[in-house]
């Protein structure tokens, strides 16, 4: 059953606020991206990312050790009901996390600025990948980068090395999305012909 959402206002139009049960929503063709958070400190930054995940519609978060997941009244503060629509698990470490999807064929790709990281829009980012997102103060651990197949980076042009984690997550997404040529899957879920 498709939902016909009033032309009112985006927000209004959302099946989160008009209530509608997740049950009750037709299917989404997702795409075959993973993304792994690596002890994210802020419930905030983690609700933001599930917001923008949704967006891009993910195939599925990963979210490890002391990352927040659902119920969390910060996460849901700025995921703003996207929490209820992207698939998520939560594991107890990053590793588990990452063995699990290198033991299904998932190339792991760490976000992070360091020495020999390749920049984000000159990957060739594959069809089916896990992107892994540090915590904000720490980055990712460097066994956690050891686990991984790559290390990408998004160029700094300031003072300062990094961005905000939850942006430096939607500027990763939509080039993934860009070199896909799967930027433009529409509202009822028709996604473009060769995504995989």
């Amino acid at each position: 059953m498709l939902y016909e959402y009033p032309i009112i206002g985006a927000a209004t139009r959302e099946p989160h606020y008009l209530q509608v049960p997740r049950a009750e929503l037709p299917a989404l063709p997702r795409n075959p991206i993973h993304v792994v958070l690596d002890n994210l400190r802020s419930a905030f930054n983690v609700g933001s990312i599930f917001r923008t995940a949704d967006a891009g519609a993910v195939a599925h978060m990963h979210l490890c050790g002391m990352t927040s997941f659902p119920p969390n009244k910060k996460l849901e503060k700025t995921a703003l009901g996207a929490h209820d629509y992207v698939p998520w698990t939560h594991h107890k470490t990053t590793r588990e996390a990452l063995e699990s999807l290198n033991a299904d064929g998932i190339t792991c790709i760490a976000i992070e600025a360091m020495e020999g990281a390749t920049p984000h829009v000159e990957f060739p980012w594959p069809r089916l990948v896990a992107i892994v997102f540090g915590n904000e103060v720490t980055g990712i651990a460097p066994e956690t980068i050891a686990l991984c197949d790559a290390t990408v980076q998004i160029p700094m042009h300031g003072y300062k090395n990094t961005i905000n984690v939850a942006t430096a997550y939607g500027v990763i997404q939509y080039e993934i999305l860009r070199q896909w040529n799967a930027m433009f899957v529409n509202s009822c879920g028709a996604a473009p012909s060769d995504l995989g």
